[in-house]
This record gives C-alpha cells, sequence and structure tokens, in this order.
C-alpha cells in the first residue's frame, strides 16, 4: 500500500512539474458545485471528505448549486467555481466556445435525459411535434439530445417552437400543459414519470453523454495537488455509492426534495458509476456526437471539433492519481 501512494504522489508530481505555469501556491477557498444530476457530489458534500482532505492545508471548501450543465459551465467560465459538473457534450459545447477548462474525472454514465409527453398526450411519435411547442434547457444535455431526435426522425428544428426553461420549470410546464413535450432531466423526469404519470415518447442512451467533472485551466495548472484531492475524493464518494445505492438514493432525496423511489430510478436503475478514468470511450463518444454541434450552427463554421474534444479531455490526470483502482 505504502508503494502504491507513493507512486501515486510521484506521478502527480510529475504532472505539476509538466504544466509550465505549475506553482505551490497556497488555497484558501475551493470553490465547486453539487447538482441533483451529479450523486457523487450530493455524497462528497454530505459526508465532508473533501473538507477533511483539505483541512490540514487550511483550504475552505465553498460548495454552490448548480441547476443544470448551462449553470455549472457558466459558473466555471465566469471564475465562480474552480471545478464543475455537466453532460459531456455541454462541455465540449462551451469548450468549443471559448471556455478554457478540462475535463479531469467521469462521475458516471447515466441516462438522466429522455423526450417526455403528459400522461394523456395523444403524441405518439417524434414526428408528431411538428408545429408543437417542446421544452427544454439550452445548453444542456437535453436540449442537444433534443436536437439529436429531430434530426433522427427529419422534423425540422424550425417547424417546432423551443421553449427555453430551466429542467424543474420544463417539467411544470409538461405537466401543466403549457407545453407538448419536454427534454427532460432526471431527478425531475423521474419525478415526472412516477408522480405525474408522464411517459416517454422517445429515449436513447447513447444520446445520453457522461456526468464529467472539470476544472478551469488555470487552477488546474495552478493547483494541480488540490485537484488531486478532489478527485480522490469523489472515488471515495463512488466507492461508498457503489456500495450503498439505496442510501446514495436517500441523500438525493433528501436533498432534491423527490421521493425515494424517484431518487432510486435515477441512481440505481439508470446510472453506471463504472468508470471514473476519461479514456478513448469518452472521446470517442464524444466525436461522434459532435456533428450535431456544427449541423445547429452552436459553435463558429471551422471549429476543429476532433481537436476541441482532445483538448477537453485529460485522460492523464485521473489515471495517475487513482490509476488501476478504479472499479
Amino acid at each position: 500500500m505504502k508503494r502504491r501512494e507513493l507512486l501515486k504522489g510521484a506521478a502527480v508530481a510529475a504532472f505539476a512539474s509538466a504544466l509550465p505555469q505549475a506553482r505551490a501556491a497556497a488555497l484558501d477557498e475551493l470553490r465547486l458545485d453539487y447538482a441533483y444530476y451529479s450523486p457523487l457530489s450530493l455524497v462528497l458534500r454530505r459526508f465532508g471528505w473533501l473538507e477533511d482532505a483539505l483541512k490540514a492545508d487550511g483550504t475552505k471548501v465553498k460548495w454552490v448549486f448548480s441547476a443544470g450543465s448551462n449553470r455549472a459551465l457558466e459558473y466555471l467560465s465566469g471564475n465562480s467555481i474552480d471545478l464543475g459538473s455537466s453532460a459531456g457534450l455541454a462541455a465540449l459545447l462551451s469548450k468549443a466556445n471559448g471556455n478554457p477548462i478540462r475535463t479531469v474525472y467521469v462521475g458516471s454514465r447515466p441516462e438522466w435525459t429522455g423526450l417526455l409527453v403528459a400522461k394523456d398526450s395523444p403524441i405518439r411519435t417524434v414526428a408528431e411535434l411538428r408545429g408543437k411547442k417542446v421544452a427544454a434547457t439550452k445548453g444542456t444535455d437535453p436540449y442537444l439530445f433534443l436536437l439529436r431526435t429531430l434530426r433522427e426522425f427529419k422534423v425540422p428544428k424550425s417547424e417546432v417552437e423551443i421553449v427555453h426553461l430551466q429542467h424543474p420549470d420544463g417539467r411544470a410546464a409538461l405537466e401543466q400543459g403549457k407545453v407538448d413535450a419536454w427534454a427532460g432531466l432526471d431527478p425531475h423526469m423521474a419525478a415526472s414519470e412516477l408522480d405525474a404519470g408522464s411517459r416517454f415518447l422517445y429515449r436513447n442512451v447513447g444520446y445520453n453523454t457522461y456526468n464529467f467533472l472539470s476544472a478551469r485551466e488555470a487552477f488546474l495548472a495552478e493547483h494541480p495537488q488540490v485537484v488531486a484531492k478532489v478527485i480522490t475524493a469523489y472515488e471515495k464518494a463512488r466507492a461508498w455509492t457503489l456500495a450503498n445505492l439505496s442510501d446514495a438514493a436517500k441523500i438525493l432525496a433528501e436533498e432534491a426534495k423527490v421521493s425515494v423511489p424517484v431518487a432510486l430510478l435515477q441512481v440505481k436503475l439508470r446510472t453506471d458509476f463504472s468508470n471514473p478514468l476519461p479514456s478513448a470511450e469518452h472521446v470517442n463518444a464524444l466525436r461522434a456526437a459532435a456533428p450535431i454541434l456544427r449541423e445547429e450552427a452552436l459553435v463558429k463554421p471551422g471549429t476543429d471539433l476532433d481537436k476541441t474534444v482532445a483538448a477537453l479531455i485529460d485522460t492523464g490526470f485521473a489515471k495517475s492519481v487513482i490509476g488501476g483502482k478504479a472499479a
């Protein structure tokens, strides 16, 4: 065990020395987000493991709530947080549009979004959305899921009225009949299913991208040891969650104010926590999904998305920290 820890420390130190701007600067406060779509962040915040890990350094931890990927990425771009969790494709979109971030850890592989209609809706196919109102949160996985779905079923975006609402408001709009469909996000989506009888119009696990934990590039360069401690703490939360899925669901239920069955649907049945290491799997998934960003003119013409993917996903840092211990 001691040898493994020494090797881990040496790897982190080597990574830090490879960064030209790296320096052993003191950090008074670490700012990171927590979100209902990121169960590991809720577990980590609940038990205070990160606070414990940074206490000896005199670093305090400030938790900032993210209502959606768009908020987390805005906070990163505006230097309001140092690390934030978001959907993979949303992170790529943000990176392509100038947000200087790098993904250093993968919280999960969720099926957290789908296209829902109300319980009594007569709509049965995606094609029937022509001329209808669909709620979605711009800049998030559900929004990009909606765009990919419309393209798959050859429904022009111009023939659908997309109503831009935050996730909880989108749920309310669907259940109140103010929109005809909603690109939802768990746990709000699961709650609408179980509590209001909303049903999937279309679901596709392949159109759900990963839960990425990304850091500001400047922060990663200045405080690689702190980022390493964050990843180590996330790994502790992941191991605990895998061993205590029902208890993790209870934490989500309490935080998001949803029922335990709703939380269990999200945590136990629709979230895969098995692969935390950014790797070729994530690079390839984003490269396959990236064309929607260009096709919908969400990035500047001529943007090299393959290069952007490579610049976003750091496949080495987490491996140097947790190595083969991830399982």
